[in-house]
């Protein structure tokens, strides 16, 4: 049974070293990462983790890897004891990696799942995940205002609200009501963590949720306890 689980954005900003010019601009949602982490630590050392990457349906653990590709050769480690290294791991696992560290974790497991991933195959994950602590990991659209990746989408923010509501009430319905193509056109990669998140069993209830949309990406943060 997954006793506690936290929500979190993945954006590579989350690392001080790879922002060196706008550290402080970004401290607001670093802190809220890894206070939410630190929650799941508090229960257990050792985490599950789900993400969403194109070379998912995959499971990482136990390597070690870099922010090198994001600008910046900064190590983590996916648990204390890696000797494998993956200098191609996927932004979710590296950011799992680098939450672990940085709330005194030992290990995290990273369940990769692709971005089209069905509901009900994402709903039959979350049912299945055991062994700790669980970390979702996704971001929300990247449409929001004048700092929206590609284009401003007004759609956004309903979307983003919606999650917010859902991920506030711990409302696993309406996480699964999600519209899949939606989130998709408003770069939403985070639906289909959400729907895993979803599946997972529990009389769940909601004991801190926030979002921002500082950069025109919505970034959701969220602590359930069952």
């Amino acid at each position: 049974m997954i006793p506690r689980l936290a929500v979190v954005p993945h954006p590579p900003l989350l690392v001080p070293e790879l922002v060196p010019g706008a550290v402080a601009d970004t401290a607001a949602v670093r802190a809220a990462c890894v206070a939410a982490a630190r929650e799941l630590t508090a229960l257990s050392p050792d985490w599950v983790a789900v993400g969403v990457d194109p070379s998912g349906p995959r499971v990482v653990e136990r390597v070690t890897s870099t922010f090198r590709g994001f600008g910046v050769d900064v190590p983590v480690r996916l648990s204390d004891d890696a000797v494998d290294h993956d200098p191609e791991l996927p932004l979710p696992a590296l950011v799992a990696a680098w939450l672990r560290e940085q709330a005194g974790a030992r290990s995290v497991r990273v369940h990769l799942v692709a971005p089209d991933t069905p509901l009900d195959e994402c709903l039959a994950l979350g049912a299945d995940l055991a062994g700790g602590p669980l970390l979702v990991l996704g971001d929300g659209s990247h449409r929001h205002g004048e700092r929206a990746v590609g284009r401003a989408d007004e759609r956004a923010g309903a979307f983003d609200d919606e999650v917010g509501r859902a991920l506030a009430e711990a409302d696993r319905d309406a996480l699964k009501a999600l519209d899949t193509d939606l989130a998709a056109e408003l770069g939403a990669a985070g639906r289909a963590a959400w729907q895993v998140l979803a599946g997972v069993p529990g009389d769940w209830r909601c004991v801190r949720s926030e979002f921002s949309a500082p950069f025109g990406v919505g970034y959701h943060v969220a602590v359930w306890e069952a």
